[in-house]
């Protein structure tokens, strides 16, 4: 099924997601999940084909935004590859779609729900968004070291995922809950350690999601290799919309036989002109 096809049949989803339970913390050990804790409780959602909305949406209206963009590069499992090609593609992306002057790549993940695949990248089924403030500063200052980031973080910053199928995807598609509709009480901090496929990793901070009726959620059919899906995770500028939260979810309209799920995604974080 092409996209056009799916813009003239939308798909909803009639699916659960896992949430946070109210007032709890979620501490996730990515490399090594049965260590973590996650008092979660699962919720029944309706997840809605994202593509005749295409209008209405886009990253400084809801912070999200389905873009056409194809790639060079031929094996995202290589990366050395990925780094050569791809970081260079990202970073012009960004540029292009937010006005940015300068873009700090973070890092890679491919992920796949393929069986025997590590804990580090396997996808999440559960509603996150994966860092705060405190994390991107900390992020941007590794990278940077002190001075310059100094520099540079007294400008708006924004942290961002760029979210790309490897192949089609057919079952655990990525869901995105429209900011506009999460109130500031639905958001709990949580602390992800070992992340990053690094299990040296120093903590890193971010939020998970409460459940509560009103929530808004999308996805893209059969999104496909020459798609991507650029959100946020951080704004700095409270005044604009802010992070996006997200989940791998199950596809209860998937074939049984459906291929699965292959994916990349890329963390940066942009800097903006004074």
């Amino acid at each position: 099924m092409t996209a056009a096809d799916t813009a003239e049949r939308p798909h909803i989803v009639d699916t659960t997601l896992n949430f946070v339970t109210p007032g709890e913390k979620v501490i996730f050990y990515a490399t090594d999940r049965k260590r973590s804790h996650m008092p979660l409780e699962e919720h029944p959602v309706r997840i809605e084909d994202v593509r005749p909305h295409a209008a209405e949406l886009g990253l400084e209206t809801c912070g999200f935004d389905l873009i056409e963009r194809p790639t060079a590069v031929k094996n995202f499992y290589d990366d050395a590859e990925v780094e050569r090609v791809y970081y260079p593609e990202i970073e012009q992306l960004v540029k292009d779609i937010t006005g940015a002057e300068k873009v700090l790549i973070v890092n890679h993940v491919a992920r796949s729900d393929r069986e025997g695949t590590k804990d580090g990248g396997q996808p999440s089924y559960s509603a996150h968004c994966d860092y705060g403030d405190f994390t991107t500063r900390e992020f941007a200052t590794n990278a940077l070291g002190e001075a310059e980031a100094e520099k540079w973080l007294k400008r708006r910053y924004l942290f961002m995922n760029l979210w790309r199928p490897i192949t089609t995807v057919e079952r655990s598609p990525l869901a995105l809950c429209d900011p506009r509709s999460v109130q500031p009480g639905d958001l709990h901090g949580s602390e992800v350690r070992g992340g990053l496929n690094d299990p040296n990793r120093p903590p890193l901070y971010g939020f998970n999601l409460a459940h509560r009726p009103g929530q808004r959620w999308y996805y893209a059919p059969q999104m496909r290799p020459e798609e991507i899906w650029a959100f946020k995770i951080h704004d700095s500028d409270p005044d604009r919309v802010g992070g996006v939260v997200h989940s791998a979810f199950v596809d209860t309209t998937a074939p049984a036989d459906a291929a699965p799920r292959e994916s990349i995604e890329i963390r940066t974080i942009s800097f903006f002109p004074e």
